[in-house]
C-alpha cells in the first residue's frame, strides 16, 4: 500500500487494549480482549493461588478473577481505590484480570517492537513479549497464555 506521497505505509500492525497497574502500562492484544467492566461479588476460592481473587458473575458466566498486581508481585493498591476488569478467554474458560484501570486502544507497528529487556524482572519477563517505547513511556506486551498459565500448565511453559 502506498500513501498519497507515494512512499510505502506499514500494514503490519497490532491493536492493543492498554491497562495501567499504578503508573505502568501493559498492553494486551484486542483479540484476547472479550469484555471491560467493573468486578464486583467476588467470591473467594479457599486454597487457590494466590493471584486468584476469586469468582464473579459476568452475565450469568462463573468467571475466575485473577490480579494482575499479585501475578506481577506488585504490592497491593490503597483500600477504597478503584480497579477495572478485562475478561480474556483461554481454553474456553473465562477469566477477569483485575487491574487498576484501562487505557485506549493503540495501534503499534512491529517495527517499533523491542524484546523483552534483560533486565526486566523475571517475574515480568516470562509473562511478556515485548516492549514498546512511546514517547517516554513503556509499554509492556503481556503475553496471555502464560499471563493465565497455572500448575503443570505453567510449569510445563517454563520447562
Amino acid at each position: 500500500m502506498q500513501a498519497a506521497n507515494g512512499n510505502a505505509v506499514p500494514t503490519d500492525t497490532t491493536d492493543y487494549v492498554t491497562v495501567f497497574v499504578g503508573e505502568t502500562m501493559f498492553g494486551l492484544t484486542i483479540d484476547r480482549v472479550h469484555d471491560v467492566f467493573v468486578p464486583a461479588g467476588i467470591t473467594p476460592v479457599p486454597l487457590a493461588p494466590r493471584e486468584i481473587v476469586g469468582l464473579l458473575n459476568l452475565r450469568g458466566r462463573v468467571v475466575t478473577a485473577l490480579c494482575l498486581r499479585r501475578r506481577l508481585g506488585i504490592p497491593g493498591r490503597e483500600a477504597g481505590t478503584a480497579e477495572m476488569a478485562i475478561g480474556l478467554e483461554q481454553a474456553g474458560e473465562t477469566f477477569a484480570l483485575i487491574v487498576d484501570g484501562v487505557g485506549e486502544v493503540l495501534k503499534l507497528g512491529a517495527d517499533t517492537q523491542e524484546p523483552v529487556p534483560i533486565n526486566l524482572d523475571a517475574r515480568w519477563r516470562d509473562i511478556s513479549l515485548g516492549v514498546h517505547r512511546l514517547d517516554g513511556r513503556l509499554l509492556v506486551i503481556l503475553d496471555v497464555d502464560a499471563l493465565l498459565a497455572f500448575g503443570d500448565a505453567r510449569e510445563a511453559k517454563v520447562a
